[in-house]
């Protein structure tokens, strides 16, 4: 049983490694806020998107999984999802390099948390990946195990966005260190540039969505 549920972690890990790959807002925000705060901006995006993805379990938990899979739903976490990614893609083209913020307030450590929230919760497809893949895994880890099961699922898909941000900031902060400020200005503008089309993409994605449903 033991074995299993190893295994069964270890195909949970692999599986959330490569969707943690994939660009997407969660990268941006933690490449963006390693810029800023420093190697501790990817736990800390990774904290508030374990912490939205624990609220969505619980909805699902609660049956309300057909919400999330309505058309409705669909449309609307699209539409608002894009509205927020744009937000979000302006004020990262905005940033300063750290150096030209010394005379400012020091950045809130909560502000990587709440950024990993925005970027979850913005995504149509966190919500399509829930309801579906991870609501599957879910299921199989409980009839494998149990409680011990969904455990392991949990364990390997939380160590895998873990790593990977972690890396993905280690590396940004320390790059940081040898990025001017022209190099700064256009990695953030690349950033945003890329957020505000993804933000876009959702919008038109939603609307197509509505107009033929």
């Amino acid at each position: 049983m033991l074995v299993e549920v190893i295994l069964f972690a270890l195909g949970s890990f692999l599986v959330a490694l490569s969707g943690a790959l994939v660009p997407g807002p969660m990268l941006t925000v933690t490449i963006s806020n390693s810029l800023e705060k420093g190697t501790i901006a990817g736990p800390l995006v990774v904290v508030g998107h374990v912490m939205t993805e624990i609220g969505l379990l619980l909805l699902l938990i609660l049956g309300l999984g057909w919400v999330l899979e309505s058309n409705t739903a669909t449309i609307l976490i699209g539409t608002i999802g894009g509205v927020v990614l744009i937000y979000m893609g302006y004020q990262i083209s905005q940033s300063s390099p750290p150096h030209l913020q010394e005379n400012k307030e020091a950045p809130h450590k909560y502000g990587s948390v709440f950024s990993g929230i925005l970027s979850s919760v913005s995504n149509p497809y966190f919500f399509i990946w829930w309801a579906t893949i991870g609501w599957a895994f879910l299921l199989k880890g409980m009839a494998l195990a149990g409680v011990a099961g969904i455990i392991g699922f949990l364990v390997g898909h939380w160590a895998a966005d873990l790593g990977i941000y972690s890396a993905v900031s280690v590396f940004t902060s320390k790059g940081s260190e040898l990025i001017t400020e022209k190099h700064y200005k256009i990695l953030m503008y690349s950033c945003g540039a890329f957020m505000i089309i993804l933000g876009i993409y959702f919008i038109y994605n939603s609307q197509i969505g509505f107009l033929i449903g």
